[in-house]
């Protein structure tokens, strides 16, 4: 994949002054220019006049193709509440006297890849083109992030003309892997609340959701073969409560939602450790060596599978058969992490034996860093996230996810003062989440070796979507910048000056932060 480095940052802060703040002394930045988050691998300002989004503006979509149309469907849903403008979307138009909006597929843009776009604003169009449609949908968040954080509002805007400034991107992004982990295991969250995380995701280019379904609180997924997963399984959460789950309806329904963002789901079933929920509704399997009863704590590690039971491994060929049939995605991931109730040698066999099970459905393992003590082949990945141990996999081939948990865990509290959050891993704030290079963190582990980037949410002090959004925002920007733009293009300084001006869209949006002191807000 292509990594030109092109932009100077500070084309992405056109100017930069200070006025005084009206609630603190301290010097707060005025910005103007585009502030696109995450900062493109190319961008040119250019010298004309803007593009005018106005009532004459129409949608020009190329060709007939349904992915694109359905791209250029759901950017008008976004601005046709706050613009009132009817933003028709057509194959072609007559009138060329108007500033229109040209979305388009090119067969000699194939250097752009999946997900790379071209973006040109001139003062009498806006012209998106991709190879992909991926690349369109990327490409038409840039495009909604140059219009005025109002453009968000499902509230009319009296503003005749909605101006985009005259510049030019070519944009691609860094890892293909770029993604966050939502544990709804720990407490359950709706079909709404994830698919309001998804929108997040999309928002900021993020292409993976990472679903944690189960874990020693409970079991989130419907299981037809084996329904005393859910009646049983599902029904405790931390600290109480009456959990939850999906069924297999729900479950598509949040598939589709992340396809049509172009985002990919991976479920996550948690084994042979954080397995107390499905233990506790089939107890015959259970090797823990805790009472295996519902559960309601924190405490890790103390659940297992037994591993020399055949019945252990027909229970799992039943789940994973019949989520790989509802999981369109390449990926199934196994946890395996963080497990003492097992040997090493019992761990290493159970792997082993899991992963022809995963391949048996047609899906890639993936598991967290621990897994790389078994022996893997090329189509795994292994997800990096307390130690160097997962460098050991790269004699087979084997591709990194990072999540070092003292970067990207949104789990950790911010501060010491912060109320949500853990603090076992560190105290990150936006700074700590944006200020690091993945192909330089960790020893033995270079560009080459890795496939993306992942932050992750567990849950154990989150209790619904707005306490998880506090945590994730405004880290997630900062990951998903980590992951999409080229280090060199990379800024702290610049990064949180952009960063300032989200606040506003994410106010419209209904979106909970966490005003970090670092941020000019």
């Amino acid at each position: 994949m292509s990594r030109s480095v092109l932009l100077v940052p500070a084309l992405l802060v056109a100017a930069c002054t200070t006025v005084p703040s009206p609630t603190t002394t301290a010097p707060r930045p005025v910005v103007s220019g585009p502030q696109i988050i995450p900062a493109p691998s190319s961008l040119t300002m250019g010298s004309g006049a803007p593009f005018d989004l106005s009532r004459r503006t129409t949608i020009v979509v190329d060709g007939n193709n349904a992915e694109v149309t359905a791209i250029a469907q759901a950017f008008a849903a976004i601005v046709r509440p706050s613009t009132g403008f009817a933003l028709a979307i057509l194959p072609a138009v007559a009138d060329t006297t108007a500033s229109n909006i040209y979305l388009r597929l090119a067969a000699d843009r194939a250097a752009l890849g999946e997900e790379g776009y071209d973006l040109a604003i001139t003062r009498g169009a806006a012209t998106l083109v991709a190879n992909r449609p991926a690349g369109l949908f990327r490409g038409v968040q840039t495009l909604r992030q140059l219009l005025p954080s109002e453009v968000e509002s499902d509230m009319g805007v009296a503003r005749a003309v909605w101006e985009i400034p005259a510049l030019s991107i070519t944009d691609q992004p860094r890892y293909a892997w770029r993604g966050a982990m939502l544990d709804v295991s720990r407490h359950f969250f709706t079909v709404d609340e994830v698919k309001q995380f998804i929108d997040l995701l999309a928002l900021y280019k993020l292409n993976v959701l990472h679903l944690g379904l189960t874990n020693d609180q409970g079991w989130r997924i419907e299981i037809k073969s084996r329904p005393k997963l859910t009646s049983v399984g599902s029904t405790t959460q931390v600290g109480g409560g009456p959990g939850g789950f999906y069924t297999q309806l729900d479950y598509q329904a949040l598939v589709r939602y992340a396809q049509e963002r172009y985002i990919t789901v991976v479920p996550e079933i948690d084994m042979p450790s954080h397995s107390n929920a499905a233990l506790t509704a089939y107890p015959e399997v259970s090797c823990s060596i805790r009472p295996t009863q519902p559960y309601t704590g924190t405490d890790v590690g103390w659940s297992a599978f037994c591993v020399d039971k055949n019945e252990t491994y027909a229970l799992i060929d039943d789940v994973f058969r019949e989520l790989s049939a509802i999981t369109p995605g390449p990926y199934i991931h196994i946890g395996g992490d963080e497990v003492q109730a097992l040997t090493n040698d019992q761990y290493i066999r159970f792997v082993e034996r899991v992963k022809p099970i995963v391949n048996k459905y047609g899906k890639k393992m993936i598991g967290w860093e621990e897994i790389t003590k078994a022996r893997l082949d090329a189509s795994t990945l292994a997800q990096q996230w307390k130690s160097d141990s997962v460098a050991t996999a790269l004699q087979y081939g084997t591709k990194v996810i990072m999540s070092p948990a003292k970067r990207v865990y949104l789990d950790m509290k911010y501060t010491p003062s912060t109320e949500l959050g853990l603090k076992w891993a560190a105290y990150i704030e936006v700074r700590d989440a944006y200020d690091w290079d993945p192909a330089t963190y960790m020893a033995g582990v270079n560009e080459s070796n890795i496939v993306g980037v992942e932050g992750a949410l567990w849950s154990e002090t989150v209790r619904n979507i707005t306490a998880a959004e506090y945590l994730v925002m405004p880290r997630l920007p900062a990951i998903a910048e980590v992951a999409w733009t080229p280090q060199r293009v990379r800024d702290w300084e610049n990064f949180r000056v952009r960063l300032s001006t989200h606040a506003p869209r994410w106010n419209y949006l209904g979106v909970n932060y966490y005003r970090s002191p670092q941020i000019p807000w």
